[in-house]
């Protein structure tokens, strides 16, 4: 027993067949894990909604980075095509409309390899609106902001294209015109986009 016991003082002295226990780092919680696959898209967009209770078309784009297939992270921004006219007390009375916003744009996208899928995104920024006289001249101008939730179908027409269609709500905050409003400004849209780029 004494050598057994002598035995066992000489491994530990010495460091023989010591384990060393090593306490495991504390890794961070992440959202995404793992690697992560990007992609990106570009694109032209048309909406069609009303401003001021009169039909408004509006053409822009929106690009983003796509991370995993699953969130887009990008901008857009949009501008009025179509002529409005509205009734004011200012000088001249009747003053045609110029309006356009725009912002970040954060997607969720369910389902992306999918020939028929959904996602849901919001937009968050700003605009500017513009009086102008019917010789395009510019008498008075103001910002805004805005704020746009939107939910849309995708369509996978190629691999590097496809086709979204869906609709939104734009509410505006921040107006301070004779002849429109917030209330006015703000409204249902919807819209067909024309994306391209690597999904």
């Amino acid at each position: 027993m004494n050598l057994i016991m002598l035995g066992l003082m000489l491994i530990n002295s010495y460091g023989f067949g010591a384990i060393e226990i090593v306490p495991k780092e504390k890794q961070d919680e992440v959202l995404i894990k793992g690697p992560v696959e990007k992609g990106l898209f570009g694109g032209l967009v048309i909406k069609f909604t009303k401003l001021n209770n009169d039909f408004a078309c509006l053409i822009g784009g929106r690009g983003a980075i796509v991370l995993n297939h699953t969130f887009a992270i990008g901008g857009g921004g949009y501008g009025l095509t179509n002529d409005i006219l509205v009734h004011t007390n200012y000088p001249f009375r009747d003053y045609y409309l110029d309006f356009g916003y725009g912002g970040l744009i954060l997607e969720w996208i369910i389902g992306s390899k999918k020939l028929v899928h959904f996602g849901i995104s919001s937009l968050i920024g700003g605009g500017s609106l513009c009086y102008r006289t019917a010789f395009y001249e510019p008498w008075y101008d103001d910002a805004f902001f805005v704020l746009e939730p939107s939910a849309e179908m995708t369509l996978n027409v190629t691999k590097c294209f496809r086709i979204d269609m869906g609709g939104s709500y734009r509410y505006i905050c921040g107006t301070d015109f004779d002849g429109v409003s917030d209330k006015g400004l703000s409204n249902v849209a919807g819209h067909i986009a024309f994306k391209f780029g690597r999904f």
